[in-house]
């Protein structure tokens, strides 16, 4: 079967660095360039969105809207999002945590790099952009280091002056994180709210009837590669009222939770200054607080978890720009409270997993929503939404194609369905009545069957495994173990399966399907029964399969599952010889079908390294690359080995990529 180079993730920043560099051909080999001229890459879907985390409109332009995709720059809408185009690629692109208008000149716009959704598949950055032109050409004007940017905050009367929330790196402590300012438009910036390396500013708004008062909250968050963990003692809530010169303790006010504070999001009554709410993360008291003082004096009036569920994903909270009454919440389902916060009805744009909200400081009824679908707008309050089937920003786990003519495309998308795209139609566009979507789930590998491509298999999380077939719309189960326990940490699975586990057929018996979890499982009755055909092939550190999330709030979706196999590479030349690859650093080799296997881990590799990718060498017996990174521990270094004995050997290959390129 023919493979595509398998992604992972978004997060290489370089896509070519030898033709950026200019690096020369090697000695001696030359192409005619009429063969591959005339190559372009060229969009076949589907036109349906991905995971957007900021979304803004423009006041008195009922058409012009912008949000930033997670992966794919930013994007804007001139007709109310009847249609969306891209505006930042002759740039940048990546994630975007951040886009704010000013509100004095629309045509400046400011941009933040790096999410703000940290989910475990989250995307970095690299600073701030700016615009002064709406978009037509782009500036980088500085806070490289900050990685990730929850919010921006132009000054209403003057585009020079902005407001910067950086969360910093996930991964390791840094101190590019707190509340930055800039009075020059981004030639400078002064950091004017830092508790210390590890606590970044996760919310950032002004009063809307007083640009010297600010509200900041700040965040303990980190990562790695098998945990999550929201909350700590500096994650707390602060008042400015002097432009961010001077910065009040908000948490320890009368009626404000005891305990630990997680995520906190804030927003300001721009009908009553002094009406302020604040959604708080919290291990004694979680839920809706508001103050009628201005911050002075607090009461919890909602503790519903509907709205703090997952809390470290969403936690944004907004006030109507002209009811003081009503309040809005961000989370699977956003919720709206016509009372002031005490009760909140749920509702759901076209897509879940609600994460920001624009209202017209004007018009009420004129609102944008940023969600893992994109961006949708309403011109109703929320009542009705236009579609998110009009923006190709998805994000894609893995890629894989089928043995038709001509040949489909297979990937599965981030909170979303599977798809198969052909490559090519008939006709003059490969539109949404070429694609199907199947009923395989979002972080799947693919595995078509070698000799009927309709039947396609596909992985999940937690283990969950299907089969679904195109020609009598036959879908069942085929899990390598039937125990789906939601909600529990990895350490009661009987086997361990990566949230993007791989799974792949044979190439030399094209019955024969395998699959990773610690152990390699392997079917060759369409996955009625498996055979175990390896011990365990990870570390299995016991530090690493434990549950996930904390000090606060437990995060068991399946995402965190560590300590399993992530990569298998079955060699198409040689009968029986099977590499694998861990995501805890482990790389494992078998030359008789799994009898026997060796651990061939190179010596100069990380310990957690995580093996992403594993190509057998065409020409040599016993080569093979193999790929890895270890940037969930902080560490951005490329990591790509060779070897042509079988692994007793590795030479590392990365002379000439940058040392924070990391390779994946």
């Amino acid at each position: 079967m023919r493979q595509l180079l398998l992604i992972v993730f978004v997060f290489t920043f370089l896509i070519s660095y030898s033709q950026k560099k200019g690096t020369p051909p090697v000695s001696g080999v030359t192409f005619d360039q009429s063969l591959y001229s005339g190559i372009r890459w060229r969009e076949v879907g589907p036109f349906r969105g991905g995971r957007s985390g900021t979304v803004t409109g423009v006041s008195g332009n009922p058409n012009l809207y912008y949000f930033g995709a997670v992966g794919g720059g930013v994007w804007r809408t001139t007709d109310g999002g009847q249609t969306w185009g891209n505006i930042t690629d002759n740039y940048f692109g990546g994630t975007i945590g951040a886009v704010a208008v000013a509100e004095s000149d629309p045509n400046v716009i400011y941009v933040g790099e790096g999410e703000q959704t940290v989910r475990n598949n989250v995307s970095s950055g690299w600073g701030v952009w700016k615009s002064t032109d709406a978009g037509t050409s782009w500036k980088h004007i500085g806070l490289s280091d900050s990685r990730h940017i929850s919010r921006i905050r132009v000054h209403p009367k003057n585009p020079d002056v902005v407001y910067v929330a950086a969360m910093g790196n996930l991964w390791k402590p840094n101190e590019m994180r707190g509340v930055y300012r800039s009075t020059d438009g981004g030639q400078t910036w002064k950091k004017i709210l830092y508790i210390n390396d590890t606590a970044g500013a996760g919310d950032l708004i002004f009063d809307p009837n007083n640009p010297r008062i600010l509200y900041a909250a700040t965040w303990n968050m980190k990562r790695n590669g098998y945990r999550m963990d929201s909350g700590g003692p500096d994650s707390k809530l602060w008042k400015s009222s002097d432009g961010g010169d001077t910065w009040e303790n908000l948490s320890d006010k009368p009626g404000m939770p005891k305990g630990l504070n997680g995520i906190i999001g804030v927003t300001v009554s721009p009908v009553n200054t002094n009406r302020v709410w604040a959604i708080i993360e919290n291990s004694e008291a979680p839920g809706v607080y508001r103050s009628d003082d201005a911050g002075k004096t607090w009461a919890r009036i909602n503790q519903d978890r509907a709205l703090l569920q997952r809390s470290w994903y969403y936690c944004r909270i907004y006030a109507d720009t002209q009811n003081e009454d009503k309040v809005w919440v961000m989370n699977v389902s956003y919720g709206v409270s016509k009372d002031g916060g005490k009760t909140f009805e749920l509702k759901d744009a076209p897509h879940g997993d609600h994460h920001d909200l624009w209202i017209d400081p004007t018009n009420n009824q004129r609102m944008a929503i940023a969600d893992d679908g994109g961006a949708q707008i309403s011109t109703d309050a929320g009542e009705n939404w236009t579609t998110d089937h009009n923006q190709p920003t998805a994000q894609f786990y893995r890629v894989t194609t089928d043995n038709s003519f001509p040949y489909n495309i297979l990937g599965a998308q981030q909170d979303n369905t599977s798809v198969r795209i052909p490559h090519r139609t008939s006709s003059s566009s490969i539109s949404e009545k070429d694609w199907v979507a199947l009923s395989i789930g979002e972080s799947a590998h693919l595995a078509p069957d070698p000799t009927n491509p309709n039947i396609i298999y596909g992985s999940d999380f937690k283990g969950y495994m299907s089969m679904t077939n195109l020609d009598n719309g036959q879908e069942r189960s085929t899990n390598v173990w039937p125990d789906l326990p939601a909600g529990s940490g990895v350490e009661v699975m009987k086997y361990r399966f990566n949230w993007n586990y791989p799974l792949v057929f044979s190439h030399h018996d094209p019955k024969k399907l395998y699959a990773g979890s610690n152990h390699l499982h392997a079917t060759t009755n369409g996955g009625q029964s498996w055979e175990v055909i390896s011990p365990d092939l990870t570390r299995g550190q016991p530090e690493t399969i434990k549950s996930s999330g904390g000090p606060i709030t437990q995060d068991n979706t399946g995402a965190e599952y560590y300590a399993n196999i992530f990569v298998i590479a079955e060699s198409p030349y040689t009968k029986d010889e099977i590499w694998t690859g861990s995501d805890d650093g482990l790389i494992h080799v078998t030359t008789d079908g799994g009898k026997n296997w060796k651990n061939v881990t190179p010596s100069i590799s990380p310990k957690l390294n995580m093996w992403n990718s594993i190509d057998v060498n065409p020409f040599v017996k016993g080569g093979a690359y193999a790929v890895a990174t270890s940037y969930k521990f902080g560490d951005y270094t490329p990591y790509i080995y060779k070897t042509t004995d079988y692994g007793k050997t590795w030479t590392l290959i990365t002379n000439g990529i940058p040392k924070e390129e990391f390779a994946v």
